[in-house]
């Protein structure tokens, strides 16, 4: 699009003038068109968003130049409260993504957003929710391109719902899949687990606990890259959200019938999560986290790739926390402080609703 079509197309946009949503914003009508225009179309503001057709368009021969496999992704974010220590539910709806199409090794390229909103939120939240996803797109290099807008009546949802879906390019040669771990493997991790977790009880206020805990909410895909490049052969990989480390670490057993023992005294945490886990007895192996990637690979690049981790302002805390072996099979085996052993299984129920 030209720069011509760009300005005219700003000069012709709608503004809304209203302090909380109401009905008229989800009919089709002009105050929707009024609130895409002013809080979306102004914010995301690409040459791809603003055309503003019903989908967006890309040339084939870009991608392929890219990579050989396409990777998609969906995730709906509906985390209580909107606003929490270091972060929102924007910020967190475009870090979710991209994430997971980056811990399969893509390169992260474009986003949609739909936002399913209660009458009754207020626009200005709006706005810097809309504001926080595309600081959070710029920072990852991808782009917000299509996307659509519902409103429902009061006590039909809670304040804002929001569904991404990405869309990113595998380059040739990147095979990474939970199936693909084997004995003699090393399981490293980026940082501290737990934060978001945490985060979000310090949010809620319910517990009256005093902590300056912030979400370790960030897009991974930059930190992953440089993990690539000195090892291609990565098995597995992913971002430890929900369920925590405990539930990857699972899937990974499970899925290559291997043995994951995790150590205790390897695992980073901060001293105020293992706190607060002791007050409300919760397991910070299950706790969520938003910007931590777990990943299994051959021991021989264990040092090169830990190198290029901490080197990453992404990576710094990066430590080996797990060594695969044949037995006992799909199963993960916790060395515990006091020289014992336990099973970490699948996370059964929620530790904490509604954290993403």
């Amino acid at each position: 699009m030209s720069s011509q079509t760009t300005i005219n197309l700003r000069q012709r946009s709608g503004k809304c003038n209203a302090d909380t949503i109401t009905m008229a914003h989800g009919s089709g009508g002009k105050a929707m068109r009024d609130l895409i225009d002013d809080v979306f179309v102004s914010t995301f503001d690409n040459p791809e968003l603003n055309k503003l057709e019903d989908q967006a368009r890309f040339e084939l021969n870009t991608l392929s130049a890219l990579g050989d496999r396409l990777a998609m992704t969906t995730d709906s974010y509906v985390v209580d409260p909107l606003f929490f220590p270091g972060g929102d539910i924007g910020k967190l709806a475009v870090t979710g993504t991209v994430n997971d199409l980056a811990v399969g090794g893509a390169k992260p390229l474009y986003l949609t957003c739909a936002m399913i909103i209660e009458e009754g939120m207020s626009v200005d939240d709006l706005r810097t929710i809309a504001a926080s996803m595309r600081q959070t797109a710029d920072l990852a290099g991808v782009k917000i391109v299509t996307g659509d807008t519902k409103v429902v009546p009061r006590g039909a949802a809670d304040k804002l719902f929001i569904n991404t879906a990405g869309v990113g390019i595998i380059p040739a040669g990147i095979n990474i899949g939970t199936d693909r771990a084997l004995a003699g493997d090393v399981v490293v991790i980026n940082g501290y687990i737990g934060d978001h977790g945490a985060a979000i009880v310090d949010a809620r206020g319910d517990m009256a606990l005093q902590n300056t805990i912030e979400t370790d909410c960030q897009p991974l895909n930059s930190l992953i890259t440089a993990m690539l490049e000195v090892c291609s052969d990565i098995h597995c990989m992913r971002d430890a959200t929900r369920g925590g480390i405990a539930t990857v670490l699972n899937e990974f057993a499970q899925s290559s019938n291997v043995c994951i023992r995790l150590k205790e005294t390897a695992i980073p945490m901060r001293d105020e999560v293992r706190g607060m886990c002791e007050i409300l007895g919760l397991d910070p192996l299950y706790l969520a986290n938003e910007g931590k990637v777990v990943a299994i690979i051959p021991a021989h690049a264990a040092d090169k790739v830990i190198e290029v981790m901490r080197a990453h302002p992404d990576g710094r805390y990066s430590t080996i926390i797990a060594e695969v072996t044949e037995k006992p099979e799909a199963r993960v085996i916790l060395s515990t402080l006091f020289g014992g052993e336990r099973i970490v299984d699948m996370l059964v129920g929620e530790q904490l609703p509604r954290i993403c």
